[in-house]
């Protein structure tokens, strides 16, 4: 039969079948042993159920219409898909502690994974005053490049109604950011109960606790649904270039008009991109991450195809460190 992995923790993938019927499955063998794929939340499974068996058996993962994947946080080289067959990345991203760096970087692995792309500003009643809103807001926008900001507090209503609004009945939106950016609390106000632990963020360095500990897809009402992922830490890139164009299509509109197609943006003569820094209509930081960022997708394909020429040889992937 087929189903849905509407869960996945510490355990085992939870399976949600087309008559409503749920299972707590484990992998076939073929699949661990033999491509080593895993079900990611999201995914539509065939599954079978054996007779006098504990647990139901995902038996093919179906083909994916899309999936967020990073560099799996291990030393392997290898892609880690955290979630797939979704329509929509909220990034949450919180007013008083805003991490731009971090937002870039979630933006182009966001984009990679082909969805609209979508910002929420979260935790706006925390602001200290509507004009330091007012300047995130402004600065959030300037870096996400067009990509609709919604600005989103706990005390307002209609902000929580306007992210409902942008899931549809049917769609499947992935909820993405940092732990203690508020996503749980978004998640329980929209479910309009307490469906996701939430906690405190610590004051020492603001970082959040992870309350949330599995993806899961959590149903909506009046609307659609929502991958609630716990807090990524580690958001190493992967075949990444595609989103990198998108998240940045302010450099690459520049890079466009450099006298060399395959301009670097270093010492060669006539960079549109270098100019642009130097007059001040690109900042500085914006650059820095640019190349950043496409450094390490380079670094991480070469790797990758070493990787696999040694696995050739061997029948052994090599494991990086770092």
């Amino acid at each position: 039969m087929q189903g849905t992995v509407v869960k996945l923790d510490r355990g085992y993938p939870l399976v949600e079948a087309c008559d409503g019927a749920r299972y707590r499955c484990e992998h076939a063998t073929a699949l661990v042993k033999g491509a080593d794929v895993r079900a990611a939340c999201g995914d539509r499974v065939e599954i079978s159920v054996p007779n006098g068996h504990d647990k139901g058996i995902i038996e093919q993962i179906l083909p994916r219409r899309n999936a967020f994947v990073r560099k799996d946080p291990t030393e392997r080289m290898e892609p880690q898909v955290l979630a797939a067959n979704f329509d929509k990345v909220f990034v949450a991203e919180p007013c008083a502690q805003l991490n731009v760096r971090r937002l870039e970087r979630e933006l182009v692995l966001a984009y990679e994974s082909r969805a609209e792309v979508l910002v929420l500003l979260t935790k706006a009643d925390q602001a200290e005053s509507a004009e330091a809103l007012d300047r995130v807001r402004t600065l959030v926008e300037r870096v996400a490049q067009g990509t609709q900001v919604l600005v989103v507090s706990s005390e307002d209503p209609e902000s929580v109604e306007a992210v409902r609004a942008h899931i549809a009945p049917g769609e499947m939106a992935v909820l993405l950011g940092k732990s203690g950016v508020g996503k749980s609390s978004l998640v329980n106000l929209l479910v309009g109960d307490e469906v996701q632990a939430t906690g405190a963020v610590r004051e020492g360095d603001g970082k959040g606790r992870h309350t949330t500990v599995s993806r899961e897809i959590v149903r909506i009402p009046n609307a659609g649904c929502v991958i609630d992922m716990p807090g990524v830490r580690g958001l190493a890139l992967w075949d990444s270039d595609a989103g990198i164009d998108a998240a940045f299509s302010d450099v690459e509109e520049l890079a466009a008009q450099c006298r060399f197609a395959d301009c670097r943006h270093g010492a060669e003569p006539g960079c549109a991109v270098r100019a642009a820094v130097a007059d001040g209509s690109l900042a500085q930081e914006r650059f820095d991450s640019y190349i950043r960022l496409r450094d390490e997708v380079k670094t991480a394909k070469k790797r990758v195809e070493e990787a696999r020429r040694i696995k050739s040889r061997t029948g052994h992937p090599r494991r990086w460190k770092g």
